[in-house]
């Protein structure tokens, strides 16, 4: 590729960062490292309304959690926040008025709701109608004077052409065109508060800012046309766009909505409950983007080399909550222990359980982890009182040979020295009790697993008989002979 590359991600510092913005920020990551570009952060905030008080760290912070790193940002560069550039945007703004390539509009939002009912009882598409339309200079020039009399404040409005045609070579969708006359007339570039509209002035920063490349949701393709009137005003070159699918959830197939609560949809989600953010990175990395061939897990070296814009999903991309579990899962059990457990220890201490005995209780765990703060429901039987019994492992307990296993391995255990109670000298008091009695496979585990510890399946028996001590594992096979003797 012989162009510059230069890719930025814009966030409004409106709120956390959601799984979709993640993915928008992750691929522009994506593309500027695997082509040795720039990648740059820059802060869409002229939305004062929508303004959120710490949204651009929890932005910031969030995207550093999920491993991604950029060349500029306002940490490091002056005006990278829309706020800081009025200046930048009005001298555009006056060059466009003095061209008479636009307008100061002086029409009301109670003239314009009005309008806007009229054309819609009409059975109209509604757009804006240009206020001047059909006056004479003298006319125009009464009717400025009569509004800024009355303290009427105006917008800034782009004189649209509406003979243009709009197009663009999409980077994901191919050739897409709109015709100017659909726009819905002329559009506002400044507010009634001098704060640039949107599609204004991501124009001017991204040209400022020299952006080789717009990759986005293709929730902005409708912005398109808009920005490209910019460009063409301004004599500007515009950059290449991509537009990527829509993220839906796979379970209803709908378009994946932030009211959807059985869906954990913001990054902040993940990083509270310990998710390892590798596997959210990767897992993001497959939203929309497919490598090629079988394989799902990747490092995210892997995945900045293997990135290619052309393997971008003209698909809706599926959102599979369990998809995710599974890969956050593969990656916690094939981490070093030393990194699961010091990850697992804020959980375990706000729990009260940071005992002597914890990192071989993560370790117990690791493997069926899919996030870090399972380990305190997961350790409920070391510090709970015995759980209650489902149907399923009273079942169990009702078998004939049930109460013979459980009394031999009571007293297997019962002879052993505490200083001989380790997971390895545990196992052998098993297949004693196998000896003895004549029971085997899961007439012999089975009883000794809901009896010990109140569930049908776990981890490593002799492990968790370990973990839960000699004292306490004697007190469940006591407690549950009486109740089946």
């Amino acid at each position: 590729m012989t162009k510059k590359i230069r890719v930025r991600y814009a966030p409004s510092p409106t709120g956390l960062l959601h799984i979709g913005n993640a993915r928008t920020a992750l691929f522009n990551y994506l593309y500027a490292r695997h082509y040795g570009g720039t990648f740059i952060i820059r802060i869409e905030d002229t939305d004062r309304k929508r303004h959120v008080e710490d949204g651009e760290r929890s932005q910031l912070d969030n995207l550093r959690w999920l491993g991604i790193d950029w060349d500029e940002s306002p940490e490091t560069h002056e005006n990278y926040r829309q706020s800081e550039r009025l200046d930048l945007y009005q001298k555009y703004i006056e060059e466009l008025l003095e061209k008479g390539l636009a307008y100061k509009s002086y029409v009301t939002e109670e003239e314009l709701a009005a309008e806007r009912e009229r054309q819609e009882a009409a059975g109209e598409t509604p757009r804006y109608v240009n206020e001047f339309l059909g006056m004479s200079e003298a006319e125009k020039a009464s009717y400025i004077a009569e509004r800024e009399a009355a303290g009427i404040v105006p917008t800034v409005r782009l004189a649209v052409n509406e003979a243009g045609i709009y197009k663009w070579t999409d980077m994901v969708k191919g050739e897409i065109e709109f015709e100017g006359a659909n726009i819905g007339g002329d559009w506002v570039i400044q507010k009634k508060d001098g704060y640039p509209t949107y599609n204004f002035a991501v124009v001017i920063d991204d040209h400022l800012m020299e952006i080789s490349h717009v990759i986005r949701g293709d929730d902005h393709i409708a912005n398109t046309p808009k920005q490209l009137m910019v460009y063409e005003a301004l004599g500007w070159e515009a950059p290449e766009f991509g537009h990527m699918t829509l993220i839906i959830n796979s379970e209803t197939g709908k378009k994946l909505s932030k009211r959807d609560t059985n869906t954990l949809q913001f990054i902040e989600d993940y990083r509270k409950k310990g998710y390892l953010p590798e596997a959210v990175f990767n897992f993001i990395a497959l939203l929309g983007w497919n490598p090629g061939g079988e394989e799902e897990i990747f490092s995210q070296e892997q995945l900045i080399e293997l990135f290619d814009e052309a393997r971008l999903s003209k698909s809706p991309a599926a959102f599979d909550q369990k998809k995710l579990d599974w890969m956050s899962n593969d990656y916690i059990k094939n981490a070093p222990l030393d990194l699961i457990f010091d990850k697992a220890k804020p959980y375990l201490e706000e729990a009260g359980r940071l005992t002597d005995k914890a990192e071989k209780m993560v370790a117990l765990y690791q493997p069926q982890m899919k996030s870090l703060d399972e380990i305190v429901p997961l350790t409920d039987l070391f510090f709970e009182a015995f759980p209650e019994l489902g149907r399923a492992e009273q079942e169990v307990l009702a078998g004939e040979t049930v109460p013979l296993v459980l009394e031999s391995f009571k007293q297997k255990l019962e002879a052993m020295d505490e200083s001989d109670f380790q997971p390895e000298n545990i196992f052998p008091q098993i297949k004693a009790v196998q000896k003895e009695t004549g029971i085997k496979g899961k007439n012999l585990f089975m009883p000794i697993r809901i009896a010990v510890s109140g569930e049908m399946h776990g981890p490593e028996l002799p492990n968790t008989i370990y973990l839960l001590g000699r004292e306490k594992s004697i007190q469940h096979l006591t407690m549950i002979l009486e109740k089946i003797q």
